[in-house]
């Protein structure tokens, strides 16, 4: 089933008899002969039946479920419009027999009901309830939904995040009939006490596969357990998964499944190509069937929110207006972007991910081009369906480079048929362009450029050496592996032997070159180190070199503050900071106690002896 329609055969809007204020609008709203979906839809929907609804993206789903929905709201606020309508008599509910297929069950024979179209005891505070997976659909469906109640005294309202919570608050206390919303706003404001769900008559699922794909499980079935269960159940996708079919099924419903879509994925409205190209030839080729194909309105996707930017800035640059739409933006970024995305306007280019391949119904476009192909080969179709649409004939291009042929398998096996391979000739392609900007993230995390973390510029660890600042406010401690100093000058060690960088000599050796045993290890403990010429004292102190044999330490001229004062015991001297007096850190603590333990024990030695 494609979507051109043959109006010879094909019903009307007016064949419906549908209330005069309806009519009126979908006549100003230019819907004309019914699309397949809705031809088979609108008539059961009529009647209160459930159904699922399966057609492929621009073939009117929308005004499928809106057109009758209004209707029989319509029908319910004057039910004294109803009785002069000559319409089909009402099914009472069928019981499913095993193994009876949905279309046996459709023309199986029923009792007869009075002819009404109305919902039974329909009160002032009773509402349609239409979720959907994402805001810009809650925007597309709320337009259609005021368009076609322009010349009614119906009102709908929108619920969805990102924008003002009170402002939402406030509008849910004036009377309505349409609530349009995506779940998790709509469960906020449930138990705030500010939604009755008891009052639901009618409960539509649009893009229901996509709100599982999204995660919206547990948020439909919460919405579901709460409705009465004798509501109109409605699911409307472009693909019926299992897991949207169980949900009708736990909902105690049996929906009449209508699929327009089973013999042809795509529409034939379409011409799909590929073209095989090298990742690094992408963005030429892009230049170059803009400049052949001079499309009106092109839709780029990419499977990379971070590329969306790189790309907007790409076709900037090279002469193309273009915007980008994606989930690093926020929700009145987005809207503008849709907003300005019109013919008339002069960024008629836009680039997005696969956030905008569901649900938005854009008019115009003309092209769609597929930077990436998509992983799951649903979205493809979701992607190019984009263009073709309102019996308006669409183009299609994906590039296919190495990392894309795995993708392009999937998808030539969901489609059931091969993709046709467009060729350029070298003389088209374009050489002379500005490229692509470079991807910040990447060039600032392989430039050893780590992104902010709040804890200020710390260098990284390597190998212990380089441990961050120091809790006593002195700055980065010396003497690490990754000390980005500089180079140490040229010095001597403790034994006299010159070194190209100053530094001390091997740890665990005296100034002779003598392997020590037990002082150095005790240095390390009360973290000093032993090559002190080469590492000076965090705290400013002077150092000790080594525990000569006489019990005496030199002081090896290493420190800021060196007196040249002879350091008796095994303690150095720990002199603070040249700010003034502060805080002893426990280093300068454990210095002192050791200092004070070496001169008890001199003072000993000289009155007992050795």
């Amino acid at each position: 089933m494609t979507d051109s329609i043959n109006t010879e055969t094909s019903k009307t809007f007016q064949d419906f008899n549908l209330h005069p204020d309806l009519l009126k609008s979908i006549e100003e709203f230019g819907y004309k002969t019914c699309t397949p979906i809705q031809e088979r839809a609108i008539p059961l929907l009529l009647k209160g039946l459930d159904i699922a609804g399966l057609a492929q993206t621009g073939t009117g789903k929308t005004a499928a479920f809106l057109v009758p929905l209004i209707e029989r709201v319509l029908r319910s606020i004057d039910p004294a419009s109803t009785s002069n309508i000559p319409i089909e008599p009402t099914p009472a509910p069928i019981e499913v027999e095993p193994g009876e297929e949905a279309d046996q069950r459709e023309d199986r024979e029923a009792p007869k009901a009075p002819p009404t179209r109305e919902f039974p005891d329909w009160k002032n505070n009773n509402f349609i309830l239409i979720l959907v997976p994402t805001r810009e659909l809650v925007g597309q469906v709320l337009e259609n939904l005021e368009k076609l109640t322009k010349h009614t005294t119906l009102k709908s309202l929108f619920l969805y995040g990102g924008v003002g919570y009170d402002e939402q608050k406030d509008a849910l206390k004036k009377p309505f009939q349409f609530i349009v919303a995506t779940p998790g706003r709509l469960i906020d404001l449930y138990k705030e006490g500010l939604v009755d769900f008891k009052q639901v008559r009618g409960v539509v699922f649009d893009e229901a596969d996509r709100m599982f794909d999204m995660g919206f499980q547990d948020d439909v079935f919460f919405v579901l357990r709460r409705i009465p269960t004798d509501r109109q159940l409605l699911l409307f996708s472009a693909t019926l998964n299992f897991q949207v079919t169980e949900m009708a099924y736990q909902a105690n419903s049996h929906p009449i499944e209508i699929d327009v879509s089973r013999d042809k994925v795509t529409t034939e409205n379409i011409d799909d190509h590929i073209i095989h190209v090298r990742k690094d030839e992408k963005p030429k080729y892009i230049l170059t069937i803009l400049k052949k194909l001079a499309p009106k309105q092109v839709i780029i996707f990419t499977n990379f929110k971070n590329k969306v930017p790189r790309l907007s800035q790409f076709l900037n640059d090279n002469g193309y207006p273009s915007l980008g739409i994606s989930s690093l933006m926020t929700q009145s970024q987005r809207n503008r972007v849709i907003e300005s995305f019109k013919p008339e306007n002069k960024h008629n280019i836009m680039v997005a991910t696969d956030l905008a391949a569901r649900g938005l119904d854009i008019k115009g476009v003309d092209l769609v081009i597929n930077y990436e192909l998509p992983e799951d080969a649903e979205n493809y179709v979701h992607r190019i369906g984009r263009t073709g649409r309102a019996e308006t004939k669409g183009n299609a291009i994906s590039f296919v480079s190495d990392k894309d042929v795995e993708s392009l398998v999937r998808i030539e096996e969901y489609l059931k048929e091969k993709l046709e391979t467009m060729w350029m000739e070298d003389s088209e392609i374009i050489a002379d362009y500005k490229p692509m900007p470079p991807d910040e993230f990447r060039r600032s995390t392989f430039d050893n450029k780590r992104p902010p973390s709040g804890r200020g510029d710390r260098p990284r660890r390597s190998g212990g050496g380089d441990r961050g600042p120091r809790r006593d406010g002195a700055g980065p401690r010396p003497g690490g592996r990754n000390d980005h100093r500089g180079p140490r000058p040229t010095g001597r060690n403790l034994a006299g032997v010159p070194t190209p960088n100053g530094e001390g000599p091997t740890p665990n050796r005296n100034a002779g070159g003598e392997k020590q045993t037990g002082s150095v290890h005790r240095d390390r403990r009360l973290g000093r180190h032993a090559n002190s010429s080469a590492r000076p004292e965090r705290n400013a102190g002077s150092r000790d070199s080594g525990r000569p044999q006489n019990g005496n330490r030199p002081n090896t001229g290493s420190g800021r503050n060196n007196n040249n004062r002879p350091q008796t015991g095994r303690g150095g001297n720990q002199s603070r900071r040249s700010g003034g007096p502060g805080r002893p850190t426990p280093n300068m603590v454990a210095a002192k106690k050791t200092s004070l333990f070496g001169k008890i024990t001199g003072a000993v030695k000289k009155i007992f002896g050795n």
